[in-house]
């Protein structure tokens, strides 16, 4: 099969990452695989991966909006030249394109998959692009598109997100990584790999730390990730009176290296489809924290593999991690019984094995 990703773009993030672990596996197995979006700092990897580029300007999260139509113009002629077979969309605005490019190349099978939640907003509901097939990496996130959207349910799988497990589980990275971070070793590092927006909950994480410095003064929090709300968490840290105790990095390459220096990852959203860098601290062997919401109750097995907490709930949170950081033993086995569960129930192969037999059912009814 010929297949085309569409993405708003390549920068580090849940979407790149699942795009980046589903090409490999598919370029593995024969097929031929390119991405199109705005590019972004992982254009390497998934060049390394055998997965070509096409620069399109999507960078833009408005469903109607004139690079939408420029996007459509440069690759309809792509996708006739490389004989593409499947389009493959990951959010609204490339939807809305998947949606164009298909109808106006019959033949071609276009599928989306849904990363999270949507807002019921009357535009998707009047223009709904939905494509061929839905993918919903979650069962709440398929019972949201079936209870908010009335989308029949036949036309949805459940394909959980999948890791490359022997990527992660290495802790060769952590003491340089942790000396670039300016983290010594009497240090307990605190940490989340997020977008910075108000649905992943860092401002209660940055409340919850500062009863968790109360009881271990030489804790570290670092927030890795870009986003709308960074001015407003480093004005909130300031606030707080912990400047000297969170480490903002804006982008991270290599999550694995990144999580190697941590000692514990907290994921306290206030709703998540399923969690792709949750899971990744799973696969790596760290003990999580996480709030009891959407997908995070799929991955997080309380007090066996991990610790849940409600949402937005500062002082939930605080008791959670003072726990890990004040028991190693604990953080040692829920991380062993975390990494053990990822490796067991998400892994890539699986997830390339049901991607690939939507898309051979798609082009079925295609023919």
């Amino acid at each position: 099969m010929n297949i085309l990703f569409i993405a708003n773009h390549l920068n580090v993030g849940g979407i790149s990452s699942y795009l980046l672990t589903l090409g490999g596996g598919l370029k593995e197995r024969g097929h031929n695989v390119y991405v199109a979006s705005s590019g972004g700092g992982l254009e390497d990897r998934f060049k390394k991966s055998g997965i070509e580029h096409l620069h399109v300007p999507l960078r833009t999260k408005k469903e109607v909006s004139p690079k939408i139509i420029i996007s459509f113009l440069k690759l309809s002629g792509q996708v006739r030249k490389l004989n593409i077979d499947v389009l493959h969309s990951n959010s609204r605005t490339t939807q809305v394109l998947g949606n164009l490019l298909s109808r106006y190349n019959k033949g071609i099978a276009h599928i989306f998959t849904c990363h999270g939640f949507f807002k019921p907003k009357l535009s998707r509901k009047l223009f709904p692009c939905w494509g061929n097939a839905v993918i919903a990496i979650s069962s709440q996130v398929k019972e949201h598109l079936v209870m908010d959207f009335k989308l029949d349910e036949k036309k949805i799988s459940v394909i959980n997100n999948g890791i490359d497990t022997a990527s992660f589980g290495d802790f060769s990275a952590r003491e340089k990584t942790r000396r670039e971070l300016g983290v010594n070793d009497a240090c307990l590092l605190v940490g989340i790999i997020a977008r910075l927006s108000d649905v992943k909950g860092h401002t209660y994480l940055l409340q919850a730390m500062r009863n968790v410095v109360k009881i271990f003064p030489c804790v570290k929090l670092l927030i890795a990730g870009e986003g709308k709300t960074g001015a407003l968490l480093v004005e909130e840290v300031n606030e707080l009176g912990i400047k000297d105790k969170v480490i903002f990095l804006a982008e991270a390459q290599n999550n694995r290296d990144i999580l190697a220096a941590m000692d514990v990852f907290v994921m306290p959203s206030l709703q998540e489809g399923l969690g792709l860098a949750l899971m990744e601290a799973m696969a790596q062997g760290l003990a999580v924290v996480g709030s009891s919401v959407g997908g995070i109750k799929t991955l997080i097995q309380d007090k066996e593999n991990g610790l849940l907490v409600e949402p937005a709930d500062p002082a939930g949170l605080a008791q959670a991690i003072i726990k890990l950081l004040g028991d190693n033993a604990l953080r040692v086995e829920l991380g062993k019984n975390a990494r053990k569960f990822i490796m067991e129930n998400f892994s890539r192969e699986k997830m390339v094995d049901e991607t690939e037999r939507v898309y051979e059912k798609c082009l079925e009814k295609e023919d």
